[in-house]
């Protein structure tokens, strides 16, 4: 037991709250991830399981977030403490793991699209595809990606230890419209790229084909991709909700988030796949790096490329600034909840800690898959899975009754939402979590032993 009767902090405006939420969603997982993920699987094939996931499992998932941190108000471990028991209430260490992790490779690749932002104001990007991947080789691994880590991490400590209203509120509420204005805009200009056309085809025609076929490759990333994306699994929305008054009508604000969470993922895909048609350049490279790689080479196949890689890798990198201190605000809160810590101080100590563990990402792209994959098909899976099996198992009413604050009774609205918790969400996660485990297995086996018989 720390300071969890201490007076807490709390959001200054429903508008913050929202903005810091839909912030840590929006962020690599929609700009860096979503695409190289499309791209690997299949195209619209894999945007339309990711769709679903998304509105079977990714709401009523961040509704058993929400309640849980706004019930509590209190960080992960703290509120499992407080409304589990036995081995239950442990589970809220695999959230700080998780975001503890996460944080440690997301601000490599970061410090990556600080390289390209400034490679692209030096009219550095290169148009063949393999002088691109060359660049990015030397680029996204060594020194000068350890210190642009270090660069990154420094100013997300910063924006952390000056709080949420300060700090974290402040920030969200320039980054996040400047992402939305963006983004939009540069779709309009892919709309008028030759390669427009082509592209969407791509993007938005499933070929059932790839899903009969491909459907255990992907099932279990497209399920990661919607935590990752919507940041559950992590402990971010537990964390945010804790901060929250009573009063808050969580599923208009939690469907909110998710539909700007999920617009600006989807117009990421209206950007990058016809800037990638456009230059003849397929979407399915797979890797870690693939969209720096291919953008990039696109980019310097356009006319006035280097400004438009400019405009978007600067938007990457602010989408990554917002979801980065979701992250690091989920271990701080824990230190400061249950340890007394001093937030400032709590601030530079885990950030310093994320910091070294993220060297090793920095220096090697297969150390970098180990730690994603790990993450995403595995760790933020398995957190959502067994607190969706208490929440809706174990303290259903609870839960219903915290839903039901500020909205009134909810009546067969609760009853279906815990449902939904019960049987889709669990399935989907318990089968997802089986087919992670297998192609996680499957990559220490193969590019992970071959990188250890090359040592």
């Amino acid at each position: 037991m720390g300071i969890a009767d201490a007076p807490r902090e709390q959001w200054a405006t429903r508008v913050g709250f929202i903005f810091a939420a839909v912030g840590s969603a929006v962020g690599l997982g929609n700009i860096w991830r979503f695409p190289f993920q499309v791209g690997q699987e299949g195209g619209a094939a894999f945007l339309l399981i990711y769709l679903l996931f998304i509105a079977i499992i990714g709401f009523p998932a961040m509704l058993v977030e929400f309640v849980v941190g706004r019930y509590t108000e209190r960080n992960p471990v703290g509120a499992l403490e407080e409304i589990a028991s036995g081995v239950w209430s442990y589970v809220g260490w695999i959230f700080i793991a998780t975001g503890f992790i996460i944080l440690s490779y997301y601000s490599v690749v970061a410090g990556w699209t600080i390289r390209y932002t400034l490679l692209g104001l030096q009219d550095g990007y290169l148009a063949d595809a393999g002088e691109a991947e060359s660049q990015f080789v030397s680029l996204a691994s060594g020194l000068d990606a350890i210190l642009l880590h270090a660069l990154f991490m420094a100013v997300v400590i910063g924006i952390v230890a000056y709080g949420i209203q300060r700090g974290i509120e402040l920030a969200v509420k320039v980054m996040v419209p400047a992402i939305i204005v963006i983004t939009v805009g540069m779709a309009a200009y892919a709309f008028t790229l030759e390669g427009a056309s082509e592209a969407y085809a791509y993007y938005l025609s499933p070929d059932w084909g790839v899903i009969a076929a491909e459907w255990q490759s992907i099932l279990p990333a497209a399920a990661g991709q919607a935590f990752f994306t919507l940041s559950l699994g992590m402990g971010v929305m537990i964390t945010y909700a804790s901060y929250l008054a009573q009063d808050r009508n969580l599923a208009e604000d939690g469907a909110i988030i998710i539909g700007f969470d999920t617009a600006i993922a989807f117009v990421t895909g209206l950007i990058v796949f016809p800037i990638l048609f456009t230059a003849g350049i397929d979407p399915a490279d797979p890797g870690a790096g693939a969209i720096f790689v291919s953008l990039a080479a696109a980019f310097g196949d356009l006319t006035l490329g280097w400004l438009l890689g400019t405009i978007f890798f600067g938007t990457v990198a602010i989408a990554a600034l917002s979801s980065a201190i979701s992250l690091m605000e989920v271990v701080v809160s824990y230190v400061i909840d249950e340890r007394g810590v001093d937030r400032k101080v709590a601030a530079v100590a885990i950030g310093g800690a994320i910091f070294l563990l993220g060297i090793p990402s920095a220096t090697d792209l297969v150390l970098l898959d180990l730690f994603d994959l790990f993450a995403d098909q595995i760790l933020l899976v398995l957190g959502g899975l067994l607190l969706s099996i208490l929440v809706g198992w174990s303290l259903s009413d609870l839960a219903i009754a915290e839903l039901g604050r500020g909205t009134g009774d909810l009546g067969a609205y609760g009853t279906a939402w815990i449902w939904a918790v019960r049987i889709p969400v669990i399935l989907v996660l318990i089968v997802a979590l089986i087919l992670g485990i297998l192609e996680y297995w499957e990559f220490l086996t193969g590019p992970f032993a071959e990188w250890l018989g090359d040592l």
